[in-house]
């Protein structure tokens, strides 16, 4: 990947609706070279797909919960069935393994409160080998950014 690339994907971070027209001007290629650049990217997994960025609020989910799990035990049996259990639950966006005092990190979202106890005491608690559950709730957002620093 050379700096040209890392443009690209600038730009496409920036809008991932730039046409390819728009996409080589704003990278100094001509239109056919920069599709070549696109397609590349994307079959060697660099580009690894497009979407659109919702209003949370507006969509009807202004609660925001980030969720600390702690395991039981750390066995392949109780990993896996975490694992597998967060996999299956909507309303979790994100989900990461995590080093420190607990064992995953979960970016959750809800409708209100109420909505979210339901989530915590018919969802998530009824995952097996989980130790404890520590919410964290958002007040408000700081920053939000999309595109990686340049290199």
């Amino acid at each position: 990947m050379d700096a040209i690339d890392r443009r690209i994907i600038k730009s496409l971070q920036q809008n991932g609706k730039l046409t390819n027209q728009e996409l080589s001007d704003k990278v100094g290629l001509s239109p056919s070279p920069c599709l070549r650049r696109v397609r590349n990217l994307e079959k060697n997994g660099i580009l690894t797909g497009y979407t659109a960025l919702v209003d949370q609020d507006k969509y009807g989910l202004p609660l925001t919960v980030f969720v600390n799990i702690r395991l039981e035990r750390h066995s392949d049996e109780c990993i896996k069935s975490f694992e597998q259990g967060v996999k299956r639950l909507d309303e979790v966006m994100e989900c990461y393994l995590m080093t420190g005092k607990f064992d995953y990190l979960l970016h959750v979202v809800s409708e209100d409160l109420k909505t979210y106890e339901i989530f915590v005491r018919d969802k998530i608690s009824t995952i097996p080998c989980i130790a404890g559950i520590d919410s964290s709730f958002v007040f408000g957002r700081v920053k939000r950014k999309m595109e990686f620093p340049t290199l």
